[in-house]
């Protein structure tokens, strides 16, 4: 596996994969890799002959200097990661390698998605996503780019940037990885303590309950959206952000659950915030965690 933080060298051996007739995958990461993120790299590397990561924290997505010198930096142990799931090459720069003139003055607006839901919560945050995403796609070329669907805004946004803008990628969107009780995995899963991580499977629950009432008729967006927020609101260590039904294809809240819909929950348990989702199945079969 080749490291390198030059923009150039990604470019370049990007180019030869390709010139080589191999399809290339990306994996965007900000590193504190898991489990979601090996499946992440293991589908990219079932699928295309040439495998890149990047490993970036982007300034651009956090609000408070605070919050960004805390994000873990784990790059010996992501880098072991990577090697063992087959990467080609691993993308690490350092921010004057990604942003050599300083913050950017021209950034990615995210439209009207990105002011809701995650984007309330989190001004700018979508704008400082898509405007990285927008600068490692075009260093990487054209390439299948993996991203998982527990962020299932910010990979719906990707989606419509990379059709609006005409970025040479293909968003693949790849399911949420969970821990056997149901928690999706998360690099802030490691703040939580006991009584805490037992705290969070509130959410996972929670959307199951929906899931599970859609999978049995039930099509009133609020009964869903009221359910949900009841089965947080029951647990004393979490405090809701926001519960939401949404139009798969659209975003748009629903108030009838009529077609492909998708449950969102935001809570902060303790100190941490998080998020998690999961698709309504509409059609008479189960929903799926």
């Amino acid at each position: 596996m080749e490291v390198t933080g030059s923009p150039a060298r990604v470019r370049d051996a990007c180019d030869a994969a390709r010139a080589g007739g191999a399809t290339v995958g990306f994996v965007p990461t900000m590193g504190a890799l898991h489990a979601g993120h090996r499946a992440l790299l293991d589908r990219a590397r079932s699928e295309c002959g040439f495998v890149a990561m990047s490993i970036f924290v982007n300034p651009l997505q956090f609000e408070e200097a605070k919050d960004l010198a805390a994000y873990p930096r784990t790059f010996e142990e992501d880098h072991g990661v990577a090697e063992r799931a087959g990467c080609d090459l691993l993308f690490a720069p350092e921010r004057a390698d990604m942003f050599p003139n300083g913050r950017p003055e021209v950034t990615v607006d995210p439209g009207p998605l990105g002011d809701r839901l995650e984007g309330a919560s989190r001004p700018d945050h979508f704008r400082g996503v898509l405007t990285v995403v927008a600068k490692l796609s075009h260093l990487v070329g054209p390439c299948r780019a993996y991203f998982g669907e527990k962020d299932a805004q910010q990979l719906a946004l990707i989606r419509r940037m990379v059709h609006d803008l005409d970025l040479p990628a293909e968003a693949v969107g790849c399911p949420t990885v969970r821990d056997p009780d149901g928690l999706a995995v998360s690099s802030r899963n490691v703040r939580l303590s006991t009584p805490e991580r037992a705290a969070a499977l509130s959410l996972s629950r929670a959307l199951a309950a929906a899931a599970n009432a859609v999978g049995q008729g039930e099509r009133s967006a609020d009964v869903l959206r009221a359910e949900m927020a009841r089965r947080i609101g029951t647990e004393p260590l979490a405090r809701l952000d926001y519960v939401a039904v949404v139009d798969e294809r659209t975003w748009e809240e629903v108030t009838h659950v009529g077609g492909p819909a998708r449950a969102l929950v935001a809570a902060r348990v303790g100190d941490v915030r998080l998020i998690d989702n999961v698709a309504l199945v509409w059609d008479g079969g189960q929903g799926s965690r």
